[in-house]
Order: C-alpha cells, then structure tokens, then sequence
C-alpha cells in the first residue's frame, strides 16, 4: 500500500510540474485517502497487538 501511496505522490508532483493542476489535485487527494487508510489500520494493529509484515 505505501508503494501506491509513493507513486501517487510522483504523479502528483510531476504533473504540478508540468502545470496540470487537476491532475496533480486528484492524485494528491488519492494519495492522502491511501495515508489515511494505512495510518488506520496501523493504529487498529497497535492496538490489538498485531503484528503485520509486508
């Protein structure tokens, strides 16, 4: 998951670059959701004494 989360984060910041700016929106916000879901499940991990290995 944090694989995606780079390549999103690339994507947006290479079409900033470039001057699309409803591209590089998108993929940031996709980016951000993925953060969220990976600090969550994080969290629900820590809590419950899991131990995840990727």
């Amino acid at each position: 998951m944090l694989h995606w989360i780079l390549i999103f984060l690339l994507i947006a910041a290479v079409a900033s670059l470039l001057g699309f700016r409803g591209v590089a929106g998108a993929s940031a916000g996709v980016a951000k959701i993925l953060i969220f879901i990976v600090l969550v499940i994080f969290i629900i991990a820590l809590i419950s004494g899991i131990v995840i290995v990727a």
